[in-house]
């Protein structure tokens, strides 16, 4: 038996996996974010542990057996947020999350001070990046900057709860802009341009190899075995990738979770910055992937549910999918941008909006122009990536909407797979990435799930989809240069 834990942003989620690939029991905790200033987005890492502590109280009552079972444990984690610790190991701050955008200046001052930034990180500077974030720490908190002995990414910092291990995985550390992702290291040379040292971070370790040990306290307060291993693990989409068996180059998978993404796995490092397109070390030895990512996916969905009195996500899909050919045809559109956003634009400053809308629109038809704006932005980051061999596993929350999952066929116009635990995304991968950590055999352990259900896109409506999307390009091209000027109002006002 293996356990997944999976720290995402708006919950945490522990899984339990035996060795013949079933999912014997997935507890959830939910999370929240706080936002006290325009383009801010924070955590306290000690949510994260209540979360923790109440789904581990939760398998125990339902599965206290094969708890005791357990023989590693993996873990996975929401990217890029930075937990900056003190000598005692005390948190100095609420942890700077991957959707904070706060940090527009200090990627610019970055990429001045190393020109070669891309070529060594693989990326361009984003304010979701962490880099930016310990800049912005340095200028706005010195005091609290000058303290730091060292800099965990989330799921890294309940490793270090769980066993008091200070380490990091190759794939969540590409998503800092401090390591050199073709050499799998930390880079010297980007660390001190943020007055950083190779002491302050955590020593790296592969996704499928040991780092640290379930601390005996816990083990007994968790109804697990003392001393269980604890394995690297991986960033959550990684992770995701390898619950998904998606390991080879060619394959990949889209995620509607709070944010989108499209994942292409590779076997080298193929950086491609212009696109803003992320290339990232995989969760296992020797392999590399590239990624597209959009800050606001199922999120869009959620905030327009709640804004428009459309009770709740299924209910806006649902609302949404009562449109015809016709009506999806004077839709509005929406431009999904509400946290800024990443590719292919990196622009912090982006906005969402919804554009062309009469005294004939109602609700469903803005719920329809959202979902549908998200799926254009997913497309958008398609067209920047190497063309993945075959379908794509549909994965995250948005992967239960039958309607929503036809929709994207249509317009990234590829086939989607829906596989059996794919709802549970990265913590199925850090379950199996814990089950390699114990000596598990790649081939044996990183397998396809069974499908599910498949998507294959509607040829009939091409024209339809191109025109819309054309449109809803050209509309943020028009408007991204008033982008800038509204956030500087926001923030003056």
């Amino acid at each position: 038996m293996y356990l997944g834990l999976d720290l995402g942003t708006s919950e945490l989620k522990a899984l339990l996996l035996a060795d013949d690939h079933r999912i014997v029991a997935l507890a959830r905790a939910p999370l929240t974010v706080s936002r006290p200033a325009p383009l801010w987005s924070e955590q306290s890492p000690s949510q994260w542990w209540e979360a923790l502590e109440i789904v581990m109280a939760e398998l125990r009552r339902a599965q206290p057996a094969a708890l005791a079972e357990v023989r590693a444990i993996g873990l996975s984690g929401q990217m890029h947020g930075a937990v900056a610790l003190d000598a005692q190991g005390r948190v100095l701050r609420p942890a700077i999350l991957w959707n904070d955008g706060r940090s527009a200046a200090q990627c610019k001052a970055l990429t001045a001070r190393v020109p070669r930034l891309a070529a060594i990180a693989g990326n361009l500077a984003m304010p979701g990046f962490t880099a930016p974030k310990l800049l912005w720490m340095r200028e706005h908190e010195p005091e609290l900057f000058a303290r730091i002995a060292c800099v965990l990414l989330p799921k890294d910092w309940l490793r270090f709860g769980l066993s008091g291990e200070l380490a990091s995985d190759m794939s969540d550390a590409s998503g800092t802009l401090w390591l050199d992702v073709a050499a799998r290291d930390w880079s010297d040379e980007l660390l001190a341009a943020c007055g950083l040292a190779r002491s302050q971070m955590p020593r790296l370790v592969e996704g499928n190899a040991g780092a640290g040990r379930l601390k005996p306290e816990l083990a007994q307060q968790f109804g697990l075995a003392a001393g269980v291993p604890i394995a690297g693990g991986g960033g959550d989409n990684a992770a995701s990738a390898v619950g998904m068996g998606l390991v080879d180059a060619g394959q990949g998978f889209v995620s509607l979770g709070t944010s989108g993404v499209i994942f292409v796995c590779g076997e080298r490092f193929e950086p491609k910055p212009e696109a803003a397109v992320h290339a990232f070390c995989h969760a296992l030895p020797g392999r590399w992937h590239q990624m597209s990512v959009m800050l606001s996916a199922s999120s869009a969905v959620s905030w327009a549910a709640r804004s428009f009195g459309l009770g709740n996500e299924a209910s806006l899909l649902a609302a949404a999918a009562t449109l015809d050919g016709e009506a999806r045809r004077r839709a509005p559109l929406f431009l999904p941008y509400l946290s800024g956003e990443r590719s292919p634009h990196n622009d912090a400053d982006a906005q969402g909006v919804l554009f062309g809308l009469t005294h004939a629109h109602g609700p469903a038809d803005i719920a329809y122009a959202v979902v549908e704006g998200v799926c254009f932005g997913l497309r958008d980051g398609l067209d920047t990536l190497a063309r993945p061999a075959g379908d794509l596993i549909l994965v995250g929350g948005g992967a239960r909407s039958t309607w929503w999952a036809q929709l994207l066929a249509d317009i990234l116009g590829l086939p989607l797979a829906v596989c059996e635990g794919g709802e549970a995304g990265g913590a199925l991968g850090a379950a199996r990435l814990a089950w390699l950590a114990d000596g598990g055999v790649e081939s044996e352990v990183c397998l396809r799930p069974p499908v599910r259900q498949r998507f294959e896109p509607a040829g009939t409506e091409d024209d339809f989809y191109a025109s819309r999307h054309a449109r809803f390009k050209a509309l943020y091209a028009s408007l991204r240069p008033g982008f800038a000027d509204a956030r500087t109002m926001q923030r003056e006002g």
